[in-house]
C-alpha cells in the first residue's frame, strides 16, 4: 500500500515532454472500443444491404467508416491535452452547446420520427444533444469537485439545476431517450460526489411524480405514449412500437446459438425491423451471430465499464474520478436501455447502442469520452 501511495505522487512527466504520457494508454480500452466501432460498421452494412446486394447503396457503409475515422481522430486529440487544461474550455463549449440545443428548436432545425434534434447539411446531419453529453458531464464534475465528497442540500440543488438547463431543452425537441440518459448520468455523478442516500430517494419520488405529471399534462406525443403502452401490454397493443419490438425478438430469437451468419439474416434482409440500422440494430447481431456474437459484443461493453471503473479508482484527483464515472454513466445505460428494448425487456425510447449504431454525432461524442478516460489513465500518476 505504501509502494502505491508513492508511485501516485511520482510525476511521469518532470520534463514536460508532451509524448511521456503516451506510454502509460489504456491498451484494452482502445482496442475494445474500436473493435466495438468495426463490428458496428459490419452490422450497419448488413442492415442496409437489403435482398439485393447488388444493387447496394455503399452511403451508409462509407459514412459510418467515416465517422470512425474521425472519432478515432477526436479521441487521440482529446487524449492528447491534459484534462485539467481542458477544464478552461468547459464553460465555452458547455454554453456553446446549449445554444445549439436552442437553435435546433428554429426553423433551422429538422425534424424526424416526431423528434426535432438535428442540423442538416447535405446528406450529413448534427445532433447537438449527443455532443453535448460529454461536456455536460465535464461540467458537472467541474462543479462537484470543489466541494470535496461533501454535498449538502444546497450544493445539491445547484447540481440539478445544472442539469435541468440540457435536460429541459431536450424534453422540448420531445427526445425523452436522450433526457433520460441526462438524468442518469446526473444521479450516477452525484452519487460518487457524495450526495447522501436520503437525498437520492426524495429526488427519485420527486422524478416519479413529475413523470406522472408530464404523462398527464399531453406534452408527449401519442407515438411516445404507443411505446410505454405497448411495453406494459405488448400482447394487445396493435402500435407500430409494438409491431417494433415483435420483430426485433422474432429476430434474435431466430439467431439460434451461432447465428444464421453474416449477412444471411431473414429478418434483417428483409428490413422487417424498423430502424435496424440505429436504435435496434442488436437484433442483427442477435440473428446474424446469436447468442454467441451477441455475448461477444456485451463482453466488450464489459471490458469498456470495467477499465473507465478502474481508471476511476486510479485517478489522481476527484475531476477525473467524476468525469470516469460520467462516461461510463452514459455507456451503461444507453447500452442497457438498447438492448434491454430490444429484448422486450425496456420501453422504446429511441436510444442508440454507444459505437455500434449508426450515426456520426453518437459515434464521435462516444470516442471523445474515451479520450477523456484516456487522458485521466495516461496521467494517473501526475502530482496535481
Amino acid at each position: 500500500m505504501k509502494t502505491r501511495r508513492n508511485r501516485k505522487n511520482f510525476n511521469l512527466n518532470p520534463t514536460g515532454d508532451p509524448w511521456s504520457p503516451w506510454l502509460h494508454i489504456d491498451i484494452a480500452l482502445v482496442l475494445s472500443s474500436v473493435a466495438l466501432a468495426i463490428i458496428g460498421a459490419f452490422m450497419v452494412y448488413s442492415a442496409t444491404r437489403g435482398n439485393d446486394p447488388e444493387a447496394y447503396d455503399r452511403a451508409y457503409l462509407n459514412r459510418q467508416l467515416l465517422f470512425l475515422v474521425v472519432g478515432v481522430a477526436a479521441m487521440t486529440a482529446t487524449a492528447y491535452f491534459p484534462y485539467r487544461r481542458i477544464r478552461d474550455w468547459v464553460p465555452a463549449v458547455f454554453w456553446g452547446g446549449m445554444f445549439l440545443l436552442l437553435l435546433v428548436l428554429t426553423p433551422l432545425g429538422v425534424e424526424r420520427n416526431g423528434t426535432k434534434a438535428w442540423f442538416e447539411f447535405g446528406s450529413f446531419q448534427l445532433q447537438p444533444s449527443e455532443l453535448c453529453k460529454i461536456a455536460y458531464i465535464f461540467m458537472l464534475a467541474n462543479y462537484l469537485e470543489r466541494f470535496n465528497g461533501r454535498l449538502d442540500a444546497r450544493q445539491l440543488g445547484n447540481g440539478l439545476l445544472l442539469g435541468l438547463i440540457p435536460i429541459g431543452l431536450i424534453l422540448l425537441e420531445t427526445d425523452v431517450g436522450t433526457a433520460l440518459v441526462f438524468i442518469a448520468i446526473t444521479m450516477g455523478m452525484l452519487l460518487v460526489a457524495g450526495a447522501q442516500t436520503k437525498h437520492i430517494l426524495v429526488l427519485t419520488v420527486v422524478g416519479m411524480i413529475l413523470s406522472a405529471l408530464v404523462w398527464s399534462s399531453g406534452v408527449l406525443q401519442d407515438y411516445q405514449q404507443d411505446r410505454l403502452t405497448s411495453f406494459i401490454d405488448p400482447a394487445s397493443s396493435q402500435t407500430e412500437a409494438a409491431y417494433q419490438q415483435t420483430q426485433a425478438q422474432i429476430a434474435i430469437g431466430s439467431g439460434g446459438l451461432t447465428g444464421q451468419g453474416f449477412g444471411q439474416g431473414q429478418q434483417t434482409r428483409g428490413e422487417f425491423v424498423p430502424e435496424q440500422h440505429t436504435d435496434f440494430i442488436f437484433s442483427v447481431i442477435g440473428e446474424e451471430f446469436g447468442f454467441v456474437g451477441s455475448v461477444s459484443v456485451l463482453a466488450l461493453f464489459a471490458i469498456v465499464m470495467w477499465r473507465c471503473m478502474r481508471t476511476a479508482r486510479k485517478s489522481p484527483d476527484l475531476l477525473g474520478t467524476l468525469i470516469c464515472c460520467g462516461v461510463m454513466t452514459l455507456f451503461a445505460f444507453q447500452m442497457f436501455q438498447s438492448v434491454g428494448m430490444t429484448l422486450g425487456i425496456m420501453p422504446i425510447t429511441g436510444i442508440p447502442i454507444p459505437f455500434v449504431s449508426y450515426g456520426g454525432s453518437s459515434a464521435i461524442s462516444c470516442f471523445v469520452g474515451i479520450g477523456l478516460v484516456l487522458n485521466i489513465h495516461m496521467r494517473r500518476y501526475q502530482v496535481v
